[in-house]
C-alpha cells in the first residue's frame, strides 16, 4: 500500500512553538542525527500547538537545520511554511505501529496571515 503525503492548509490554524528546535535523532543508541534524503542536510524537530477550530493538537513538526529561522521564542506564534502530513507504518519489536510524520520546509516566528507567504 502506497501512503500519500497531504498538504496541510495553515492560513486559518494557530500554531504555537512548544518545545525549542533539537536534532532529530534517527538512532537513539549511536546518537546519530537523521538527514534528509535528498539533500544530506541535517534535520531537526520541533514541538507545536496546532490549534484550528476550536481543537488543538500537540504535533512534532520535521524541518531542515536550514530552515529554522532565529528569534525563534516558546509559547510564541509561528508558521510552518510547506507543512505536510505522511502517514507511515513499521513492525518494531513484532508489533504493528502506525502514525503521522509532519514535516515542514521551515519554522519561522509570527503568523502568516491568509494569502500571504507560502
Amino acid at each position: 500500500m502506497t501512503l500519500r503525503t497531504i498538504r496541510i492548509e495553515t492560513s486559518n490554524a494557530t500554531v504555537l512553538l512548544t518545545e525549542a528546535p533539537e536534532p532529530k535523532v534517527r538512532d537513539r543508541q549511536t546518537g546519530e542525527v537523521a538527514k534528509d534524503a535528498v539533500s544530506g542536510e541535517s534535520l531537526m524537530k520541533v514541538g507545536v500547538v496546532y490549534i484550528d477550530e476550536g481543537e488543538s493538537s500537540l504535533i512534532h513538526v520535521t524541518v531542515p537545520e536550514s530552515g529554522v529561522a532565529e528569534g525563534l521564542t516558546l509559547g510564541a506564534s509561528i508558521s510552518l511554511p510547506g507543512l505536510i502530513a505522511r502517514p507511515w507504518e513499521s513492525v518494531f519489536n513484532g508489533q504493528q505501529r502506525h502514525g503521522i510524520a509532519y514535516r515542514a520546509t521551515a519554522v519561522v516566528p509570527g503568523a502568516v496571515s491568509a494569502g500571504v507567504g507560502a
